[in-house]
């Protein structure tokens, strides 16, 4: 099986010496090729060289920014012609959340999930397991994990200003600039639209999440809850307010932090399993982001969940009972 492994050399966890055991281990498997990215979108070209060229497999080795550069490459733009050969894709995680592949039930420890995927690879009877995974179409790019208009937008515009600084991404530094942007928010009109399917919009929304997993983020160790029962094999989730009054949010915020999640409360809109969305900001273009990053300001943005999109090496999805 020929593979490529796209190492992001700057990513929050990889080290030297990890990136040289999780390839030497790769290569007593696989027909392996090693490429580091140099810069931001580099992921995108190695991709989509790697799909031109007809390699069976791409493995991240990175964040969650990694991972959503892999699948853009490999996909291209949402609308266009579908790529003739498609790899599947792995991840071996290196970020601060990694959620895809903890989502997927991949180990956020490096070496326990090369040793994981190794077993996945050679699967049963030599034949390798694959997990067939939907995506969101977002209109300009793919997301694998989530996407916001608003507060959240404004989070990680805020995290990726301390980034170009030079300042390492933790959750602490999350933390620092989600309370000043929800402090903002509580102070503004809601100017969103949220139109749901078919239903009739709704006027006077602050923020929406909308998510492909769950749960949405991870801070650390804490799962952070939007949609529990969104899965890569369901439709989207989709998870917005009508109010932002201080202490109903700081009590929607305590449930999207428990550890057995049960999200309800008068201003919440929220759906675990959405088949399209759309979201209208009007005359006030709001802060936007797709898979953690910063795309800008957006005045409307539509959302559709393709199903069955992506092959990924991963254990095979538990139902719920």
């Amino acid at each position: 099986m020929r593979a490529v492994l796209i190492v992001n050399p700057n990513a929050t966890s990889t080290t030297p010496a990890g990136r040289d055991l999780l390839a030497h281990a790769l290569k007593s498997r696989l027909d392996l090729s090693v490429v580091h990215t140099d810069y931001r979108g580099h992921a995108i070209e190695i991709s989509q060289a790697a799909a031109a060229d007809g390699i069976d497999l791409v493995i991240a080795h990175g964040g969650d920014g990694t991972v959503h550069g892999v699948v853009n490459g490999l996909l291209g733009a949402p609308g266009s012609a579908p790529p003739k050969h498609l790899p599947a894709v792995a991840v071996v995680p290196g970020g601060s959340a990694n959620v895809f592949a903890r989502s997927l039930g991949i180990s956020a420890d490096p070496t326990v999930a090369t040793n994981q995927l190794i077993e996945l690879i050679n699967g049963r009877g030599g034949q390798p397991n694959w997990r067939r995974i939907g995506l969101i179409d977002c209109g300009e790019r793919w997301s694998v994990l989530n996407a916001g208009m608003g507060v959240d937008g404004e989070v990680v515009a805020a995290v990726e200003a301390e980034r170009e600084k030079g300042h390492a991404v933790t959750a602490l530094r999350y933390v620092r600039a989600a309370i000043p942007a929800v402090l903002a928010t509580t102070r503004r009109p809601p100017t969103l639209t949220l139109q749901v399917g078919d239903e009739e919009p709704v006027a006077g929304v602050h923020f929406v999440f909308i998510s492909n997993c769950s749960p949405w983020t991870y801070a650390d160790q804490r799962c952070v809850w939007t949609n529990p029962d969104t899965t890569f094999e369901s439709g989207m989730g989709v998870f917005a307010t009508t109010s932002m009054k201080v202490l109903p949010t700081l009590r929607l915020v305590r449930q999207m932090l428990s550890k057995q999640p049960k999200l309800s409360a008068k201003q919440l809109i929220r759906d675990d399993d959405v088949s399209a969305l759309r979201v209208d900001a009007g005359d006030t273009p709001i802060a936007t982001q797709i898979d953690g990053e910063y795309v800008g300001l957006r005045s409307a943005m539509t959302f559709r969940a393709v199903p069955d999109a992506l092959d990924v090496v991963a254990p095979p999805h538990k139902k719920a009972n």
